[in-house]
């Protein structure tokens, strides 16, 4: 064998993790979308107000009038499951209900979701707020959405993912 083959075959040796890496990532062969988050990633921009005080913590913020309807007390439930649900890392997190009207919610409701804080008024966050449950970073910036009527089990792992990375909070 001739002197230039054996350098080609080196170099094709050397070469093809990089080009079949490269071609996986094009094609996405093997790609379960098991890297990407479920809640929607939105551009960082601070927050203050009520938030102020949590700065330091991620928090989990709910938009809904005091009534607070079926699907209000659902989001309420999933945001208290989805902090208990991380273990020594839940006292990370915590829960915000920005009530969007003056009125005061019933006391059973208050009861039942201990240790969330509360607020009066708007903040300026994209969508229909009552729809989605966001999540505001330690330094205070909104960062994530999750859709309407979410499935707690993928909050649950994209806050167990952030917990793991994040030297925040």
């Amino acid at each position: 064998m001739s002197a230039r083959i054996k350098i080609g075959l080196v170099f094709l040796v050397c070469a093809a993790p990089f080009a079949l890496g490269w071609l996986a990532y094009e094609f996405g062969w093997g790609v379960s979308g098991g890297g990407a988050s479920y809640g929607e990633l939105l551009p960082p921009r601070p927050v203050s107000g009520p938030l102020a005080p949590l700065k330091g913590k991620w928090v989990l913020v709910t938009f809904d009038a005091a009534a607070c309807d079926a699907a209000c007390e659902k989001k309420l439930y999933i945001v208290r499951q989805v902090r208990r649900a991380q273990g020594k890392d839940a006292e990370r997190i915590e829960r915000l209900w920005m009530i969007i009207d003056g009125a005061k919610p019933r006391p059973e409701l208050l009861a039942a979701i201990e240790g969330s804080h509360r607020a009066m008024g708007n903040l300026d966050f994209p969508g229909e707020r009552t729809e989605h449950i966001y999540l505001v970073d330690p330094l205070g910036n909104l960062m994530m959405r999750f859709p309407k009527d979410p499935d707690p089990a993928k909050i649950i792992k994209d806050l167990q993912r952030l917990m793991k990375y994040s030297g925040f909070g």
